[in-house]
């Protein structure tokens, strides 16, 4: 018999508490292990209860949520920090601050329900489904094998020469030619914030390549996520709007619900955005944006693939490989979920497999080839 996910809960609401409590509870697969008033109790019962997933509240006194989030990951780097908040603005951004401090992944309380089933069915309809996924696979990973062996395992599969990339590629120059690359093309799911904020932070001002971006990501956010991104990052980095033509140093951001598309237009190259359907349940989706990059600029182009759940962006990274672009995948050691990256490396598609801290450096050596060199990278 499969044994039941342990969650530990907080929140201050009592209200919420109980509603959390009878719902989850109410799974035969899911036990609540403990229901705390706030951070500073959730922490304490934290080594006590060993929950397979955290649900923290963003706005809660005694400890705020995100501190709570960076003292549960002193003790545990892996468990799942799942933030649970309104949407509002003010929640949002704390929410991308959680995030950025090692939470998991975030739902949305339920808001403007008119009868208390209401909020029990989006419970069980967006937080569950969540709980459960990222508890399996948080069991999962306590029961592999240590991170050496994974590692070895999964090196045994990789091609002989993908194999030599990803042990070297950090210091090994790519040479492609001397045809410059027009385009990089960015995608990214659970853990995105923070793995852009650690590549773009180190690109500079005067970077020429443009830069676009798939990050799944609920309503609210992505506009959110640009703005905290242009605030530290030297680049000029904003929520991609319809016609918006790419020019060097700048970043766009697909927009929620949207897919964020590249055309040729004479010899200007415009964004495009669209509702079209869903492409591996997402909307915007890794594999249309890089369709259309593989279409559009072809061989003069590098698609990045961070960390993520899933598989999006792996038929888009098939199309620019063929096409004779770069693929450059996230490392296990430093993804939050290494899904989408992974089946990138292991299709043998990836030209190269680092770890975050070295992306930014790798991108500014490729963009130098077939020009003049940056003047400075500082």
């Amino acid at each position: 018999m499969t044994t039941p996910l342990r969650i530990l809960l907080a929140d201050d609401s009592v209200t919420v508490r109980r509603l959390l409590n009878e719902t989850l509870s109410s799974d035969s697969m899911l036990e609540v292990c403990h229901a705390a008033r706030d951070g500073q109790e959730a922490l304490a019962q934290f080594p006590l209860v060993q929950p397979d997933v955290v649900v923290l509240d963003v706005e809660m006194p005694v400890m705020y949520g995100i501190e709570t989030v960076i003292a549960i990951r002193k003790l545990n780097a892996r468990v799942p920090i799942i933030m649970f908040s309104s949407l509002t603005t003010q929640g949002g951004e704390a929410t991308l601050d959680a995030l950025t401090h090692g939470a998991t992944d975030y739902a949305t309380k339920p808001s403007h329900v008119g009868h208390l089933q209401d909020a029990v069915d989006q419970i069980r309809k967006n937080l569950i489904p969540m709980i459960k996924h990222w508890g399996q696979w948080y069991q999962e990973q306590r029961r592999a094998p240590p991170a050496s062996q994974t590692a070895y395992h999964l090196e045994r599969k990789l091609p002989v020469t993908l194999r030599r990339e990803s042990l070297s590629a950090a210091t090994k120059p790519n040479v492609r030619g001397d045809k410059p690359v027009e385009i990089i093309a960015i995608g990214v799911s659970t853990g995105g914030p923070s793995a852009l904020a650690d590549v773009l932070k180190l690109i500079p001002k005067q970077f020429p390549i443009p830069i676009v971006i798939a990050q799944h990501m609920p309503p609210l956010f992505t506009g959110l996520l640009a703005e905290r991104l242009n605030q530290i990052c030297p680049l000029s980095v904003n929520e991609a709007h319809d016609n918006a033509e790419l020019v060097s140093g700048q970043v766009w951001i697909a927009p929620v619900n949207q897919h964020l598309i590249v055309e040729k237009h004479g010899f200007h190259v415009r964004l495009r955005l669209n509702h079209g359907p869903l492409v591996n349940s997402c909307r915007p989706s890794v594999d249309v944006l890089f369709r259309s990059v593989a279409e559009t600029i072809g061989g003069a182009s590098i698609a990045v693939v961070l960390t993520g759940m899933g598989h999006d962006g792996l038929e888009g990274c098939r199309l620019i490989h063929g096409k004779g672009g770069k693929v450059i995948a996230q490392d296990q050691a430093t993804s939050v979920v290494w899904g989408m990256p992974r089946a990138v490396a292991e299709a043998g598609l990836a030209d190269q497999v680092l770890p975050l801290h070295s992306i930014a450096g790798e991108l500014i050596r490729m963009s130098q080839v077939g020009r003049s060199a940056i003047a400075s990278v500082c």
